[in-house]
């Protein structure tokens, strides 16, 4: 069967691996497939045993084959932010010696010299995003091609990640019996397929509430301009529940799911259920409330860490407040718990399509979704860069010209020093969070 109009997203993730087949058909994307399986090898996020991740990605693969009734080949792998920077760059080419029209290969060269030669070599590429094109000294170009100049520059911004990290990703889906399609940042993609334009022109947070970690990343002009992780998610949760109450962990998993709430001044203490505890004949019976007090304090921990690293670059003040998602983001009760924390506008995606609507989802779906819509110019930056797997073409490198600049938004495993934060005017603290880290 030819699959060449089919996208598959593959979403390796902490607790569970999720893989996506669908469709784009007259601008509207289907999904015709879906394969869930539980996680093996993975810790936080990351890769730790490539052989039983493979083994994971194989068994999610199978079920997506056999519910859409293809043979899967090839995968859109989705990328967590573990220590990612968010760098600008600008490259420069001179054309020619006359005027000429700018060609898909003048957009590959200008692309290739934004990289340099300073990568370290611990880093490795995830994404470029072209934030605009300068043809002869004019700026605000989205797409130089068929324009005629003598000089083209492009400025956007380089993300790279791990290289140990990346390798381990490719290593396990290669294991797996697949083919790398191509690569997207998962926070990347749901940026820009949960959030609306209005929330991505004016600047707003989105926070994935996952299994092994928790990401926080801010989308201002339709481009991610900070990303940070915190190590800890709902499996943390999960242990809480079973130490605290001496069960299993497959109980406590199930406590949570069925009884769990995360805003314990909201919780009940009339709600009453079984404990199977260690030990024991007898179950425990515990209430509602005490249950949530143990949930929401691992929860409070965990938001008021990402709060920390919000405040110290004032993106709480940005208009567009904040949207949860990620499977602990369907725990009941998270919603007011998230605004009494953050004290800002907040909302919780989830996914409408029908069979996956839980924001465990978000990722897999935006992974495939972005991908999928991708421009011309974008696929040419990709291309370029190496980062997906589409084309052969080689990148030219005759009359390349390099100019990059580099400042490091944020690593995630650094701690930033910050003064006590004062109570300023709404507006002019979104005026130093723009012009701290997005200029």
């Amino acid at each position: 069967m030819d699959n060449s109009g089919l996208y598959v997203g593959l979403d390796i993730g902490t607790t569970s691996i999720k893989v996506i087949v669908a469709e784009r058909v007259k601008k509207q994307l289907n999904v015709i497939g879906m394969g869930n399986e539980r996680s093996k090898g993975l810790s936080r996020g990351v890769i730790v045993d490539i052989d039983q991740a493979a083994e994971a990605i194989r068994g999610a693969v199978d079920q997506a084959q056999e519910k859409a009734s293809i043979e899967i080949k090839d995968v859109i792998v989705g990328v967590p932010s573990n220590m990612l920077k968010i760098e600008p760059c600008t490259g420069l080419i001179n054309l020619d010696e006359q005027p000429r029209e700018i060609n898909d290969l003048d957009v590959r060269n200008v692309a290739a010299a934004t990289l340099g030669n300073n990568l370290p070599k611990e880093r490795e590429i995830i994404d470029i995003q072209p934030e605009e094109f300068i043809v002869d000294g004019f700026d605000d170009i989205k797409d130089p091609r068929g324009m005629v100049g003598m000089r083209l520059e492009m400025r956007g911004h380089l993300i790279s990640g791990s290289k140990g990290v990346m390798h381990n990703i490719q290593k396990a889906v290669q294991k797996a019996g697949l083919n790398v399609r191509g690569l997207v940042l998962n926070n990347l993609a749901e940026g820009h397929e949960i959030l609306n334009d209005g929330e991505q022109d004016f600047g707003t947070i989105l926070i994935d509430l996952g299994g092994g970690q928790t990401s926080a990343v801010v989308i201002h002009d339709h481009q991610l301009k900070y990303a940070t992780t915190d190590p800890e998610g709902g499996d943390y949760i999960t242990k809480d529940i079973s130490i605290v109450l001496n069960t299993s962990m497959e109980n406590a998993e199930k406590l949570k799911r069925d009884y769990g709430y995360a805003d314990s001044e909201k919780a009940s203490t009339e709600n009453e259920f079984p404990v199977d505890v260690v030990g024991q004949t007898e179950p425990d019976i515990i209430d509602e409330k005490y249950l949530s007090e143990i949930i929401e304090a691992r929860l409070d921990q965990i938001l008021s860490r990402i709060k920390d690293r919000l405040d110290q670059i004032s993106a709480l003040e940005l208009p567009g407040g904040i949207v949860l998602t990620g499977g602990v983001a369907a725990l009941p009760g998270i919603l007011d718990l998230a605004q009494n924390k953050f004290d800002v506008n907040t909302r919780i995606y989830i996914p409408d399509e029908m069979g996956l609507r839980h924001p465990s989802y978000s990722a897999a779906i935006s992974v495939v979704s972005y991908y999928s819509k991708l421009s011309g110019v974008e696929q040419l930056v990709r291309t370029a860069i190496g980062i997906s797997t589409m084309s052969d073409t080689k990148v030219a490198k005759k009359d390349v010209a390099v100019h990059q600049q580099r400042e490091v938004t944020e690593v995630t495993s650094s701690k930033r020093t910050s003064k006590p934060k004062e109570k300023a005017n709404p507006g002019v603290a979104i005026k130093k969070f723009i012009k701290d880290f997005f200029d």
